[in-house]
């Protein structure tokens, strides 16, 4: 099988493209920061930089690549037993590999829950369990509800 030298040159300069803005976007702080406006004894969620944050509208769940990202969350609920929200599943298909795959959205309902002493901060508490249910489609093979373990 040939290849196309064109094909792959566009490919290599829309990768190069779109990886950017996504690593400057998720490195730089965003136009209007998750902070605490007051102090509370809610919990924080914890972000893949060691970040605490409170209601954030974005959250990365793949912190080593970025191809699985919380995306135009809504919180109605973030109290000291949990916070629930509304929001976007943003998922890379990675065909035919990461760089060129496709991100696909999903619709889910966020649960975090489980709260306890964050490690980095006693005096802080984090969110320790988070709960995807897709409300709307889901990726290949996913069950509709998908429990993870959150980081310290």
């Amino acid at each position: 099988m040939g290849t196309n030298p064109m094909r792959a040159a566009v490919t290599l300069c829309a990768a190069a493209a779109l990886a950017v803005p996504l690593s400057t976007a998720w490195a730089a702080p965003s136009a209007q920061p998750a902070t605490r406006t007051q102090q509370t004894q809610d919990p924080v969620l914890v972000d893949c930089a060691g970040q605490p944050e409170v209601r954030p509208t974005a959250f990365v769940l793949a912190c080593g690549d970025g191809n699985s990202r919380l995306v135009s969350l809504r919180w109605l609920r973030w109290d000291a037993q949990a916070a629930v929200g509304r929001g976007t599943n943003a998922i890379n298909d990675c065909d035919p590999y990461c760089a060129a795959g496709t991100f696909h959205s999903y619709p889910v309902t966020v649960r975090l829950d489980q709260p306890r002493a964050w490690e980095k901060d006693p005096g802080e508490r984090q969110y320790t369990r988070m709960t995807l249910t897709y409300t709307d489609g889901r990726p290949d093979g996913a069950p509709r509800v998908v429990t993870y373990p959150l980081w310290s």
